[in-house]
């Protein structure tokens, strides 16, 4: 027995002896470290013991790693992550290795546990022989790394979760093997035990967590082992006691004493364990059972539960489940969780109650209130161990604690309310009294009655009537057969109430409807009320069976009941509207085969009765609603159906046109009562007109003359006007409906228009007072939109059949098309003024090329416009029509297409197209494009391969197309984009040179050209290779013009020679001198520096004589020249300023830091703007100090033109300054 009383402060073992066991164990104990194994039995070799690289065979070892014929074999770590071989195999060959040589086999289980840890290293066998564990411990901290955070226990990845059970499956099959002799040999758990608690205390959460792990599942081991022996020592006693009765004569001595002998082996044995198991549950459990990390904390309160359950004698008292109730407080839903299942393995065992009684009045508030914890999964477990109490005794909880679980019933959360559900059912309706024996199974005197009767108390007292449906989601699973008893409900409804009993009233007759007709949706539907669950699941076949039985059930008792629960309540328009809606749950086919016309006809009597009674628009709605369930041509009901809705309306519209000509005729001495009974009609054809089709009847007519005498005399009633304009807006849109594909186009041309008029664009220039006009289509409109211009628009001439097969004139072809270009030209105008989502745009970008001639400018002009609303959604959109005509392309050539083929170099084509469209302004496109690539790679990775593990991924060519956007990217989002691809890829990958993976290649080339160098130079406008050439040409001479203007005033025929003469002399101007420091990455180009240049200065003045003619010229010339030499002065500041930030980014200091984008990701977020870009750069001292993440290219000073020279320079102080300095400098 362990008991906490009974927990020893100080704990060790003796390594001086070992134990003799006796001859019954399966492995014999080796009688010192070094020992043969005795004569005992053995058990059997593994078959894996003859495979090569098994890992536990008895050859050398180094390190605790086998060695065998020179090659090392699997380490005990890796064959337990590989998982191939069989545990108990693994552990038997491992037993064998131990009774071999201990030490090292000993030391092979230490290195396993390190190395499950993450720990490089490994425990040599001198470190074994001479160090503490405490030395040893601390060794292996040094070597562990901890750079990364993840070790195995914390890996994600099949591999690593089956790792884990693995791991644990070979401490408890260790254990179980060993239980016979090598555990009391007091070395190996000695050893182990020490390890482990030593481990479990260290400040690396790597050790602490797997140390932990391991003693738990040692310690869960442990007590199997001591039941097992607590088993057998009662087995003894009891043979013992037994032969110790029989007489004298039949007493067999020999009996007794080997009987005393076993017993007092086991209770040796058994002080052993219970040793064992006081040292880990002291060493490791009580501390690390409130350790910092919550997933160390779980282990240990799962695995104390384990205990509890399968040794309760010893381990379920209030020593231990103290720890247990302690732990529900924890901050961390995971440990909550754990506390919770631990006690419902306890309270789920009846014999068990009576130990909890102290722990459950202690603890019992805690487990109510975690019934409202804030993570659902806690709060499901909580109720279901209070359903578990609730069921072990009802005295245990109060009134106000069942009260604080029943309204969880209306929660949002689906398994909440289905547990609560469940405890609500446990508390009221699972009890059944002796008296209840003999009612009958239905009627208004079953059981099920006062039940029912319960369930609308509970609905009312709730007061929430609206969550009905909700109330019947929750019980539905454990009281499925109680609502679904139909008939009771009914007799309830319509039986007269028997001596005694009390009357059901109006407003619980009305709830009773309610829940009736919510069980009734729930039957059929079979998927829980809007707000619960994440939509539609498969049914199984056996859920499907269930579903048409109770469907049949229902047709075949409500056709019966129905109109007479409709003549009872036809006046009482809340219970009628719920019961009309029971027609449209029911099988139509049985109102003929079941040989219930009768019924149907006094049906639908009822329903003409209540449309004459009812002016309620939700009555009204429902008979409508009805009589369309009804009318189903299918069937052959419908005509009965049919002639009977066209009898109710014939008499409604000839109603209304007399009331409507009397009402027409007294002007302005309209009568109220008039205008009510024209109102009423109107109003009972509207609600008929929403779901029927009353073309035929002529209603525009009439209503277009009651609402054009309104607006003549201005006195109409506002309710006449309301549904006159609803009924017309009804005849409109069945007349739509109707409209022929010849008149198609126009249709679709209007509701353009009219979706155009009621955007979001008619509450502009202070219009708010319509915004309830504003109405944006929804995405099956926007869906049958697009579907009309992929039918209409784009196809061939051949195909167009809209001219009457006049195709063959050249003019009528030129109508047709411009008809379609009419058509595709309203829809670009709903993507351009954000009607319709701009991704529906995709399907027509992808046309961009097969169409060109067609529609190519008003695709064009579309992108345009939509890059000049949101650039990253329109990237976004032209990635994605890339990737349809991708799919496409896959779904017709299949997976092994050939990149040579016409359909995969057109869509290459079309990226190439759509790569110019962005221009050359790479600042203003950089998220886009950016935000291109990134949806790029991620469809390129998206598909496994079909090839299996190790082939390209199914969309990998992909990137092939993706790579003409490459040269969009700026020179640090080209890293970003790279490294955002490396997350995809593996280590494999890298290395594949096949055929298939030369998109990958071509990919990662263009991203890593230009990656280390700037792509466009500021300064000439072109490739830094070809701006600093061998030549060594000025900027004038490059691809790129500099702005007109800047040599407007020089470059006449009268100062040609000076500014010539002064061209040379400015060739001759030294560079400026990097500082000291920076000297060998002064400039990347050595041929821009002068060998015959002294640095005497940071600037240095030249003597050249070729200045000289300056002075000689007249006062014109010099006003000309010296706007020449100023406007010189600025290029070379230009050239000298990009010189310093091209030698600062590449000197060491700076290097790494500029090579990082602005924005920390710009693959992370497409919301983020570039900031910080309003920085002036001083050359007045050569300390600079750049901003980490700053280039040249994305400063302030650039202009828009990047290929400017000129635009360098801006109008700050310093640059000014340092113009007038290169100014003075050329003057003198």
């Amino acid at each position: 027995m362990i008991a906490a009383q009974e927990l020893q402060t100080d704990f060790h073992y003796s390594h001086e002896a070992d134990t003799q066991l006796s001859s019954d164990t399966d492995l014999e104990d080796p009688e010192s470290r070094n020992a043969k194994p005795g004569k005992g039995k053995k058990g059997k070799k593994a078959p894996s013991e003859k495979v090569k690289g098994a890992g536990v065979r008895a050859q050398g070892r180094v390190n605790g790693h086998h060695q065998e014929n020179g090659t090392e074999n699997l380490s005990l770590f890796e064959i337990v992550k590989l998982g191939k071989s069989a545990t108990q195999s693994v552990v038997d060959d491992w037993i064998e290795s131990y009774k071999s040589e201990r030490d090292m086999a000993l030391l092979e289980l230490i290195n396993f546990f390190i190395q499950c840890s993450g720990c490089k290293g490994a425990v040599s066998s001198e470190m074994f022989r001479h160090m503490q564990n405490s030395e040893i411990i601390r060794k292996m901290t040094e070597e562990f790394d901890e750079d990364s955070g993840d070790y195995p226990l914390t890996m994600s990845g099949p591999v690593w979760k089956k790792f884990k059970w693995g791991f644990c499956e070979f401490i408890v099959v260790l254990v179980r093997q060993c239980q016979y002799s090598i555990i009391y040999d007091e070395y190996m758990m000695d050893t182990v035990i020490s390890l482990l608690t030593g481990l479990s205390d260290s400040q690396v959460r790597a050790f602490r967590h797997t140390s932990t792990l391991a003693a738990m599942k040692l310690m869960t081991a442990l007590v199997n082992v001591a039941l097992n022996l607590s088993i057998n020592m009662d087995n003894t006693q009891r043979q013992y006691e037994a032969e110790r009765s029989k007489s004298l004569g039949k007493r067999a001595n020999d009996r007794l004493e080997l009987l005393l002998q076993k017993r007092k082996e086991l209770q040796e044995n058994q002080d052993e364990i219970e040793n064992m198991m006081n040292a880990i549950f002291k060493g490791v459990f009580v501390h690390r059972y409130r350790d910092a990390i919550a997933e160390i904390r779980a282990i240990c309160i799962e695995e104390i539960g384990v205990w509890m359950k399968m040794y309760s004698d010893a381990f379920l008292n209030d020593s231990y489940l103290k720890y247990v109730g302690w732990t529900m407080h924890d901050k961390q839903g995971e440990v909550r969780l754990k506390c919770l299942t631990a006690l419902q393995g306890l309270y789920h065992n009846r014999e068990l109650n009576t130990r909890l009684e102290l722990f459950t009045s202690r603890f019992k508030d805690r487990i109510v209130s975690m019934a409202l914890d804030k993570e659902y999964d806690v709060a499901v477990q909580a109720i279901k161990l209070l359903t578990l109490i609730l069921q072990s005794s009802d005295e245990v909880l109060t009134a106000e604690d069942c009260e604080s679980v029943y309204h969880l019933v209306y929660s949002a959360h689906r398994p909440i309310a289905m547990a609560s559900g469940e405890f609500l059912y446990k508390k009221l309706f699972s009890h059944r009294g002796p008296e209840e024996d003999g009612l009958p199974r239905r009627g208004r005197q079953c059981r099920n009655a006062n039940l029912i009767k319960t369930t609308v108390f509970f609905f009312l007292e709730s007061e929430l009537h609206e969550h009905g449906a909700y109330l019947v989601d929750s019980m539905w699973e454990c009281g499925a057969d109680l609502l679904k008893d139909w008939e009771t409900m009914i007799s309830l409804l319509l039986d007269e109430t028997f001596p005694g009993e009390e009357a059901l009233t109006d407003r619980q007759e009305t709830a009773l409807i309610e829940i009736m007709l919510c069980a009734v949706r729930q039957a059929c539907e079979c998927h829980p009320p809007i707000g619960r669950g994440t939509g539609k699941r498969v049914m199984t076949a056996k859920e499907k069976k269930t579903q048409l039985d109770d469907r049949t059930k229902i047709t075949e008792i409500f056709a019966v009941a129905l109109p007479l629960l409709l003549t009872k309540y036809s006046v009482d328009a809340e219970k009628v509207t719920n019961l009309l809606q029971l027609p449209q749950y029911f099988d139509l086919e049985i109102y003929t085969t079941g040989r219930l016309e009768k019924h149907l006809e006094a049906l639908l009597r009822q329903i003409r009765e209540v449309v004459e009674k009812h002016t309620d628009t939700d009555v009204l709605e429902a008979c409508s609603m009805t009589f369309h369930a009804l009318c189903n041509e299918e069937f052959t009901i419908f005509n009965r159906v049919d002639i009977a809705r066209s009898q109710l309306l014939d008499e409604q519209v000839d109603k209304f046109h007399r009331l409507l000509e009397d009402f027409l005729q007294e002007g302005e001495e309209q009568d109220e009562d008039d205008a009510y009974q024209v109102s009423s009609t109107l109003k009972r054809i509207t609600a008929f007109h929403n779901a029927h089709d009353l073309t035929k009847w002529d209603l525009f007519t009439s209503n277009y003359k009651l609402l054009n005498t309104g607006l003549q005399n201005g006195d109409m009633p506002e309710q006449i006007v309301i549904h006159a304009l609803q009924c017309t807006h009804y005849v409109i849109l069945w007349n739509l409906a109707k409209v022929s594909e010849g008149t198609s186009k126009k249709a679709f041309t209007i509701l353009c228009d009219a979706l155009m008029i009621f955007s979001h664009q008619i509450v502009a220039s202070g219009r708010e007072v319509l915004e309830p006009l504003v109405f944006s289509p929804d995405s099956s409109l926007q869906s049958d939109l697009l579907n009309f211009i992929l039918d209409h628009v784009f196809i061939d001439q051949d195909d167009d059949n809209s001219t009457d097969g006049q195709q063959d004139d050249e003019a009528c072809k030129i109508e047709a098309l411009h008809k379609r270009r009419n058509l595709l030209a309203a829809y670009c105008k709903l993507i351009i003024y954000n009607v319709v989502e701009m991704n529906t745009g995709a399907d027509i970008f992808k046309q961009y090329m097969r169409y060109y001639n067609d529609y190519g400018d008003i695709i064009k002009e579309t992108m345009s416009k939509t890059r000049q609303i949101d650039k990253i959604q329109c990237a976004k959109t032209l990635i994605l029509s890339l990737q349809q005509l991708f799919n496409e392309m896959l779904s017709e050539l299949g997976c092994n297409f050939d990149r040579s083929s016409s359909s995969f170099c057109g869509i290459k084509e079309l990226a190439r197209r759509f790569s110019l469209t962005f221009g050359l302004d790479q600042l203003k496109t950089r998220e886009a494009i950016a935000m291109l690539h990134k949806d790029g790679i991620e469809f390129a990775f998206k598909e496994p391969s079909p090839q299996g593990e190790g082939g390209p991924p199914l969309n990998l060519a992909f990137l092939d197309i993706l790579s003409e956007f490459s040269s969009k990217l700026l020179r640090q989002d080209r890293k970003t984009v790279h490294m955002y691809l490396e997350r995809f890829m593996t280590f494999q990958m890298s290395l594949q040179r096949e055929d298939c993976w030369l998109p990958l290649i071509s990919y990662r080339n263009s991203l890593q050209a230009g990656a280390d160098d700037d792509t466009l130079s500021v300064i000439s406008g072109v490739s830094r290779g070809s701006a600093r050439s061998k030549k060594n040409k000025m900027a004038s001479t490059g691809k790129r013009r500099l702005p007109e203007g800047v040599f407007e005033s020089s470059c006449s025929s009268s100062d040609a020679g000076a500014w010539m003469t002064r061209e040379q002399g400015v060739q001759q101007t030294p560079v400026m001198m990097s500082s000291p420091h920076m000297t060998s990455t002064v400039l990347r180009d050595a041929k821009k520096l002068r060998p015959d240049e002294g640095y005497v200065g940071v600037y240095t003045m030249s003597n050249d004589p070729q200045h000289t003619p300056l002075q000689q010229t007249t006062q014109v010339a010099w006003m000309v020249t010296q706007r020449q030499q100023e406007e010189r002065a600025n290029l070379q500041n230009a050239k000298m300023r990009s010189h310093m930030q091209h030698a600062i980014r590449r000197s060491a200091g700076l290097m790494e830091d500029d090579e990082e984008p602005i924005v920390e990701d710009v693959m992370m977020s497409s919301e983020q703007r570039l900031e910080d870009l309003n920085e002036g750069m001083d050359f007045d001292t050569m300390d600079i100090d750049l901003p980490p993440s700053k280039n040249r290219r994305e400063r302030s000073e650039l202009k828009p033109d990047y290929f400017d020279p000129a635009s360098i320079m801006d109008d700050s102080s310093s640059g000014l300054s340092l113009s007038f300095f290169f100014f003075f400098f050329f003057f003198f």
